[in-house]
């Protein structure tokens, strides 16, 4: 069985939680009332995951993930209020380690998160088999990659990731030069209220122009559009090297929205030059199809090595699809979508 460690300063959240884990049948062996609690209760009982709070007391969920992190690696699952100051706190625990977050709906102390209980359940079942060691692995403080490659012409790049997959994303974006000049859609799981804020943390630590995406949205060349939470992102239109996106809220696909394969697709559809397709960490089986739209449409297609994964989930499913070009570690990702768009030669 399943065995879990919930950390909030909330004596009422941990008593739901807890309650709603042991009914899906997660055996929660320690509740902690803060994070320096937490860091204990992860050595004494070394749970196969976490639930953590963000704000607390003494020590923080930020502060006990990087301590954990660093004493006895374990997936950790967020509980983030859907507010701006949640979000952000939320990055800054992915970056340190953490692997997935949960909004909490209706704020910090919340009596309707019982209503989610189901989304809780799948969400820690899902942390648990994820590798906590991969985010050494990723290195997300390198600037763009220097070249002196020319590229082709008017390139589209679709990036698709789920679990773990914040900090990869930043990382390969944060890769890519300027002088690339692509055109950038990037799925990412995430619900609304956080896309926002994860295109300002890759606007900011990138060379490209990153904004959420709004239904009409074009973009250019140096430009990138972040799938708004809620909503598939569609490719409507594209010419003179400019792309055009459609939100809606379709059913949702895999059980997300948006979801990778909606945009994929389209793109393959759509975009009639250079178009590279790339399946990030995460679990489920998102983006296989519309990687095979890709290859199809003669697009380059690429997946993340199970190695750097925090869950290889979605790229081993597009990798058992035969359409996967070229398979990379996260900190290789970025020259290898540079290799796909490369004129040299």
């Amino acid at each position: 069985m399943t065995q879990a460690v919930v950390v909030d300063d909330s004596h009422f959240m941990r008593t739901v939680i807890a309650d709603i884990l042991e009914d899906g049948g997660i055996d929660v062996v320690a509740q902690a009332s803060d994070g320096a609690e937490g860091v204990e209760a992860v050595k004494t009982h070394d749970p196969d995951v976490v639930t953590m709070d963000v704000e607390m007391p003494r020590m923080d969920g930020i502060e006990a993930v990087e301590e954990i992190m660093a004493t006895n690696p374990t997936p950790i699952l967020m509980l983030s209020a859907h507010t701006e100051d949640g979000a952000e706190a939320t990055f800054e625990a992915l970056e340190k380690g953490a692997v997935d977050f949960l909004a909490k709906p209706g704020g910090e102390v919340s009596t309707e998160i019982s209503a989610h209980g189901d989304a809780l359940v799948a969400k820690v079942e899902s942390a648990t088999r994820a590798d906590p060691s991969s985010v050494d692995d990723v290195d997300t403080t390198s600037g763009p990659l220097e070249t002196d490659h020319r590229y082709v012409r008017n390139p589209t790049l679709v990036v698709g990731a789920s679990t773990g997959g914040p900090r990869v994303v930043e990382r390969v974006l944060s890769s890519l030069p300027l002088s690339a000049d692509l055109r950038v859609l990037v799925v990412q799981h995430m619900p609304d209220g956080f896309t926002a804020r994860f295109a300002d943390r890759l606007d900011r630590r990138s060379e490209y122009d990153v904004r959420e995406a709004t239904d009409g949205a074009r973009i250019s060349g140096g430009e990138a559009l972040v799938a708004k939470g809620d909503y598939h992102m569609e490719v409507a239109g594209y010419g003179n090297g400019r792309i055009r996106v459609r939100l809606q809220q379709d059913e949702q696909l895999h059980g997300v929205r948006p979801a990778i394969d909606v945009t994929m697709e389209t793109a393959a559809e759509k975009v009639d030059g250079p178009l590279t397709g790339v399946v990030l960490t995460g679990m489920g089986s998102d983006g296989a199809a519309g990687i095979e739209a890709i290859k199809a449409a003669g697009g380059a297609t690429l997946a993340q090595d199970e190695a750097s994964c925090s869950v290889f989930g979605i790229p081993a499913r597009a990798i058992e699809t035969g359409c996967v070009d070229d398979v990379r570690p996260a900190d290789e990702m970025g020259q290898a979508i540079l290799d796909t768009i490369s004129a040299n030669g």
